[in-house]
């Protein structure tokens, strides 16, 4: 996975900034009920069908909170699992592990239900040559995670954030007067500025398709909203010259029918922004 924002200090400082909002001065609930000290063991339970994804930040969550507990992984990130299975168990202070348990089993549930989709509508374009990605359509404080669980289910990250790739959408070609206009203004400003990033151009017709061909310097151009008939042609006129996204409004019952209009990428905010979470508990035994 190719994933280099995903990084000890960016993993740290998620669950630091998680543990204060959840936590705060005390888990008051653990900390007047339950004697300092007692030992406690705790094992996560599947309720449901899929692919589970958080495996890993999940020990890093307990180690972090704890280092003294102990965590013993049953399961991988990215393996198929069915009701009943067991993930993980942890063991040591009962304190650590309840106050530890949310903050695992969000992510865990979240992260699994995105693997979970991922993995199953990129089963069904296998046959083609496009790959399934992400969008910037995810949860403020949590896309790290997220994208991190888009890969782990089998698809590919797009651009992280604003800062490294470049994307002209409609907006910001219509803002700037065209697409030749928009493309020239940031090529200028990557020289000006000693920026390497690639550019993606989005399109909305053929004759947008064929400008952002003949500007050049464009590493995908984007087919956005095009019915199969216009996305066939569209990427007949690209012939290779840069990659091609489909893009607007892709759902589970046209994914096929657009991957096989011979796209490279095919974008779906769904992936992040609709999804069902995995039910996943964690239970002392």
């Amino acid at each position: 996975m190719n994933l280099p924002y995903l990084t000890p200090q960016s993993l740290d400082e998620f669950i630091q900034s998680a543990f204060k909002e959840d936590i705060g001065p005390g888990d008051y609930s653990s900390l007047s009920s339950i004697p300092l000290g007692t030992p406690g063991k705790a094992q996560l339970i599947i309720k449901g069908e899929g692919i589970i994804a958080g495996v890993e930040l999940a020990e890093r969550i307990f180690k972090t909170f704890d280092p003294k507990l102990e965590v013993e992984l049953l399961l991988e990130d990215g393996q198929p699992v069915t009701f009943g299975e067991i993930g993980l168990r942890v063991y040591g202070d009962a304190v650590s592990i309840l106050s530890s348990e949310r903050l695992v089993l969000n992510c865990m549930q979240r992260m699994s239900g995105i693997a979970t989709l991922t993995n199953g509508l990129t089963q069904k374009i296998l046959h083609t040559k496009a790959r399934l990605m992400d969008t910037r359509k995810t949860t403020p404080n949590f896309r790290l995670m997220e994208k991190w669980a888009v890969a782990i289910g089998g698809g590919i990250n797009h651009r992280f954030a604003l800062y490294d790739m470049i994307m002209l959408k409609d907006n910001h070609v219509d803002f700037a007067g065209g697409i030749t206009q928009a493309v020239k203004s940031t090529q200028k400003y990557l020289l000006d500025h000693q920026l390497n990033l690639k550019m993606e151009v989005e399109t909305r017709n053929l004759d947008e398709v064929r400008e952002a061909l003949a500007v050049g310097g464009v590493d995908c151009i984007m087919l956005d909203n095009m019915d199969y008939a216009t996305m066939r042609e569209a990427v007949a006129i690209i012939n290779g010259a840069c990659k091609t996204e489909a893009s607007g409004g892709i759902t589970e019952e046209t994914l096929v029918d657009v991957a096989e209009c011979g796209v490279d990428y095919i974008s779906m905010g769904a992936l992040t922004h609709s999804v069902k979470s995995m039910d996943i508990s964690l239970k002392a035994f």
